[in-house]
This record gives structure tokens, C-alpha cells and sequence, in this order.
């Protein structure tokens, strides 16, 4: 019982004193619009997205690349399912980011 103590002890220390790694990507993004349920149960909403592997709820921040403006989206959905693409994002957080006439847009993509 003292062995088993004594390494979740060390386990601990160990999560404790690695330094926290930001989460960061570059790539394409697109933008979805519609109606009906996402993977996640929920709806499109105004400021959401669909990543492939980031858990429903994390909130991350989408920077256009190309002209600088950036926004704060929810993940409620999986996808993109194009290649080369990281993020879809919804219609209106394509609006804030300036992205909605072109449909495409290079991104940074960071964990919160």
C-alpha cells in the first residue's frame, strides 16, 4: 500500500510541475451554415465550430491570417471533412472574422 502511495505521489508531482503546453494550428478554414443537429446534440449556433479531435466545449480562438481579425468559437461539431482544412466554422463567426465572401481562409487555431 505504501508503493502505491508513494507513486501516485510521484504521478502527481509530475502533472504538477510540467509546464502547460498551448495548443496551436495553422491551416485552412471554412464556413457552414444550416439548420439541425450537430454531432455534439446541439445546434449551429452564432459563434461555433467543428474541429476533428478538440472536445465538445473547448473554446478556442480562430485568427484570420490574412487581415488580422479574430474571434472566440465553441466546438459543437466534428469536421472538416476536406482536405487541408482544420476548422469549420460557423456563418456568423465567418462574419466577425472577415471571411464569409471568400469562404476560405487561412487561420490560426488556439486553445484556450
Amino acid at each position: 500500500m505504501k508503493k502505491l502511495a508513494f507513486a501516485c505521489a510521484c504521478i502527481g508531482v509530475s502533472f504538477l510541475s510540467s509546464p502547460l503546453q498551448a495548443q496551436t494550428w495553422s491551416g485552412a478554414a471554412s464556413y457552414y451554415s444550416g439548420k439541425g443537429r450537430t454531432a455534439s446534440g446541439g445546434h449551429v449556433g452564432a459563434m461555433t465550430a467543428a474541429h476533428r479531435s478538440l472536445p465538445f466545449g473547448a473554446k478556442v480562438r480562430v485568427t484570420n491570417l490574412n487581415n488580422g481579425r479574430s474571434a472566440v468559437v465553441t466546438i459543437n461539431d466534428r469536421g472538416p471533412f476536406v482536405r487541408g482544412r482544420i476548422i469549420d466554422v460557423s456563418s456568423g463567426a465567418a462574419d466577425v472574422l472577415g471571411m464569409r465572401h471568400s469562404g476560405v481562409a487561412r487561420v490560426r487555431v488556439s486553445k484556450l
